[in-house]
């Protein structure tokens, strides 16, 4: 992912409006009170800035990192280290994903999924979360549909821009 080696030091600021704190206290309500699921040991792969990780460790889950840019778990590591949280972060991609033991509970958001774009690589991905979850474990993920890139994001151009960084897409 040499894209995001120049792309973590401004990711944060272009994915402020991805409200974290939101996603973090729903995956912890879905999980605990609507399927009575104990998060348990968490694995938050495709982690990038450690947000969310940040997040759930505060929220009281178990948890930790997995990305596979380090530029991107430099800035998670930092970011928790500032917090004073002791958060495991590992550099490793999803479908070479290789752990010590199990979780209980994988998230992986922002549609990080749609990365992936070949078909064989995916089913790896999914494989390695799969060998490395428990029985009865979890998986919670977000991708983008087929529909929202073919009508909704296709022909279409945004724009972002803060103080420091400029980018159109």
């Amino acid at each position: 992912m040499p894209s995001y080696e120049v792309f973590a030091e401004f990711y944060d600021s272009l994915t402020d409006n991805a409200e974290y704190r939101e996603r973090a206290d729903y995956i912890v309500e879905l999980l605990q009170k609507n399927h009575n699921h104990s998060m348990g040991l968490t694995l938050d792969l495709a982690c990038g800035t450690g947000t969310l990780t940040i997040l759930l460790k505060e929220l009281g889950v178990d948890v930790y990192g997995v990305d596979a840019s380090s530029d991107m778990l430099s800035i998670a590591q930092q970011k928790s280290f500032e917090k004073g949280l002791d958060i495991l972060f590992l550099c490793q991609r999803m479908e070479q994903l290789d752990l010590w033991g199990t979780f209980d509970t994988c998230v992986c958001t922002l549609d990080s999924l749609n990365h992936i774009t070949d078909y064989q690589t995916f089913k790896q991905a999914i494989g390695r979360v799969a060998r490395f979850t428990e029985d009865n474990g979890i998986f919670v993920f977000d991708v983008n549909t087929v529909y929202k890139h073919r009508e909704i994001l296709r022909d279409n151009t945004f724009v972002y821009e803060t103080d420091e960084v400029f980018c159109v897409w």
